[in-house]
């Protein structure tokens, strides 16, 4: 069951999304999962990059390390999201380091059996140009989040997307520690704590690990308030 399931996660993963479907199949026919536990290093910052990955369970994050020795989260995948294309389709290196955040399982697919396919299915080239397109959508969404939208409003942003209803009362898992969510989230921990205090005015109450949302919609609302209104709501 879990290798079907797994084969479902994959299909619908960004990378392979667009991928006509006997082209999926003969991907994943010369693929194998592999299992990483929390805290292990998936690979390092400068490494050859020969796989894209494809996160079938748990919870991956992607940093770099500066000359300072400062750790800069640049962003967490969880299940059916995808990261390496673009180090690994040009055959460059990767750019940062990827470590499991929980206990994880993976799908490294191999470059160059993409890059291989491409020259008799040229189709395969446009399914490819599909991910990279949807990876920069995200990308710029997440630096609107940063630019448009207050702490806590990016804290209410996160929570939403844990959230399996779009109205009513919800409770939540935080999936991983606050300091790495603060660095998600390009905040400082202190700030984090103060935005989770700002959301008590709009329904959520936050106790270690778990958040109970009072009516989902209602913080909806307040992810999508102008900026300045969400400031003086929470002064």
């Amino acid at each position: 069951m879990r290798k079907n399931d797994d084969r479902h996660v994959a299909r619908q993963s960004v990378l392979l999304a667009s991928v006509p479907e006997d082209l999926v199949e003969t991907i994943l026919s010369h693929t194998e999962t592999r299992a990483f536990d929390r805290g292990t290093t998936i690979f390092l910052q400068g490494e050859i990059a020969e796989s894209v990955y494809i996160v079938l369970d748990g919870w991956v994050k992607l940093f770099r390390i500066s000359q300072n020795g400062a750790e800069a989260v640049v962003g967490v995948f969880t299940k059916g999201r995808s990261f390496g294309e673009a180090a690994a389709f040009q055959n460059d290196v990767y750019p940062v380091a990827a470590e499991a955040v929980t206990d994880c399982r993976v799908m490294p697919v191999r470059a160059g059996l993409i890059l291989g396919l491409m020259k008799s299915r040229p189709e395969l080239c446009t399914a490819m140009l599909a991910s990279t397109f949807r990876h920069l959508h995200a990308l710029v969404a997440q630096v609107e989040q940063l630019k448009a939208h207050t702490g806590a409003q990016r804290v209410a942003e996160f929570l939403l997307d844990l959230c399996p209803i779009a109205e009513g009362a919800c409770a939540v898992t935080l999936p991983y520690d606050k300091v790495l969510i603060a660095g998600r989230l390009g905040m400082q921990p202190e700030s984090l704590s103060r935005s989770f205090a700002r959301l008590k005015d709009v329904g959520v109450k936050v106790s270690q690990n778990h958040a109970a949302i009072s009516d989902v919609a209602r913080l909806r609302g307040y992810v999508d308030e102008d900026r300045a209104a969400a400031w003086s709501r929470v002064q």
